[in-house]
């Protein structure tokens, strides 16, 4: 859709009918944080959807096969569109989404532009084998920023709570790239960290080269134990978090734990071969974790 498109609809629609929309968009998405979202009361419910419609925007911007200078325009624009929301004045359809959470949850501008610069990030060149500190900065801005402003949403906005975010954050992002090895491969892409690679005698950036190492299953054990350790830090700081508001946070980190214990137990044999966890087992952890 185009944004003059975007914009003419955001004109028209009221309130409930701009969150049906937004709500219709991610459960059309299919993600699995939808499972976390529903656990929230309507109204933070629809401030996470329209955090989560603002990502998938700016993700598919990121993602798009287009050149990268339009790209980076694209992102310029969003940079506006975020100043235009933060001055009262929103005229995309998500962001308006967007107007009432950022007042009634006080959600940062920071952290999206945060979000903006890591989407930069996949922008400007396919990112290949980068050093862990540049791996590092790039899961704060796609997945820590998200889980900042998520966070406020939840009804924690405590140090806790954002160390929570910060840990948990990277944890989720290092277990979709432990995922979507072949999934980011076709995008010529490879978030592998060079130094871990290095380690084991992959010496390569090309994605498709690196998938077919005999020691590619070496390397992603040893980013599974740097995902592992954040895992363990985000439920150290949930502990000191309001239990009720961080629900859909714990949820989460179940989710994807199970993800990453089922990629584990794969060995990355088939990178190809998408791993993932079973509707009984996440309905399960959904009860555990956001129910009991």
């Amino acid at each position: 859709m185009s944004d003059a498109v975007l914009h003419s609809a955001a004109d028209q629609l009221g309130e409930d009918a701009l969150r049906e929309t937004i709500r219709h968009r991610v459960e059309a998405a299919g993600t699995s944080f939808y499972w976390a979202m529903r656990l929230l009361p309507r109204d933070r419910r629809h401030g996470m959807y329209a955090i989560y419609a603002f990502c998938r925007e700016v993700d598919d911007i990121a993602d798009g096969v287009g050149p990268v200078e339009h790209k980076l325009a694209a992102l310029a624009g969003w940079r506006e569109e975020v100043k235009a929301l933060y001055d009262g004045r929103p005229r995309h359809l998500v962001a308006r989404a967007l107007s009432g959470p950022v007042r009634s949850y006080e959600l940062r501008r920071g952290d999206f532009l945060a979000i903006l610069a890591g989407m930069e990030m996949d922008a400007r060149g396919d990112i290949r084998a980068p050093d862990l500190a540049t791996l590092d900065l790039y899961c704060a801005r796609v997945a820590s920023a998200v889980g900042h402003l998520s966070v406020h949403i939840f009804g924690d906005s405590s140090d806790a709570a954002h160390a929570v975010a910060e840990s948990l954050g990277r944890a989720l992002q290092l277990t979709n790239i432990l995922r979507d090895l072949a999934e980011d491969a076709a995008r010529h892409r490879l978030y592998l960290p060079r130094e871990i690679l290095d380690r084991h005698g992959i010496r390569g950036v090309e994605p498709s080269a690196v998938l077919r190492h005999p020691a590619l299953p070496a390397a992603c054990r040893d980013v599974a134990r740097i995902a592992e350790g954040h895992f363990r830090d985000a439920a150290r700081a949930m502990e000191q978090c309001s239990r009720r508001a961080m629900r859909p946070a714990a949820v989460m980190a179940a989710l994807y734990h199970a993800t990453l214990s089922a990629l584990q137990r794969s060995e990355w044999r088939d990178p190809t071969e998408r791993v993932g966890v079973s509707t009984a087992l996440k309905l399960w952890l959904v009860l555990r974790h956001g129910l009991l």
